[in-house]
C-alpha cells in the first residue's frame, strides 16, 4: 500500500491491520512524518512501514494507491501514481469535492478504469483499478 500525503498514517496502519503485508507513507509536512512514525510504534508497525518524504520515495510498485489530498493535486499525481502502481492494482482517493469528481476522473482516465465514486456532505471519493 502507498499511502500518499499519509497525514497522521491512519490509512496506511489500518491496510496493515487490514493485511497489507507492507506500507509506505509519505508527505511533504515534516510533523505528518513524525507523526506516522510515533503511530506506527505504538501500533507496534514500525518494521511493516517504510516512512519518508516525498522526495525519497523509493521506486515501489504496489498493489493499492490510497491519498486523501485536494483535487488539484491528486490531477497532478495521476501519472505518479501509476507509475507506483502494477496493473490490476486498486486507486482510491478522497479529498474531492463534489463538483470536481469529473475533472479527477478524466485525469486518471489514461491510467485507470472501472471508476466508482461515492459521495458524503459533498466530498467525494473516487476508486479505479490500474489499466494492464
Amino acid at each position: 500500500v502507498l499511502d500518499y500525503g499519509c497525514g497522521s498514517g491512519i490509512l496506511a496502519l489500518a491496510a496493515l491491520r487490514l493485511g497489507a503485508r507492507y506500507a509506505w507513507a509519505t508527505d511533504i509536512d515534516d510533523q505528518a512524518l513524525t507523526a506516522v512514525t510515533q503511530n506506527a510504534q505504538l501500533n507496534s508497525m514500525q518494521e511493516q512501514i517504510w516512512i519518508g518524504p516525498i522526495t525519497s520515495l523509493p521506486s515501489v510498485e504496489v498493489d493499492v494507491v490510497c491519498a486523501n489530498i485536494l483535487a488539484g493535486t491528486l490531477c497532478d499525481l495521476a501519472g505518479s501514481f501509476a507509475a507506483h502502481q502494477r496493473p490490476g492494482g486498486k486507486l482510491v482517493v478522497s479529498g474531492i469535492l463534489e463538483s470536481q469528481v469529473d475533472d479527477v476522473k478524466d485525469a486518471y482516465r489514461p491510467y485507470y478504469s472501472r471508476f466508482e465514486f461515492e459521495t458524503d456532505d459533498g466530498w467525494s471519493r473516487l476508486a479505479g483499478e490500474r489499466r494492464a
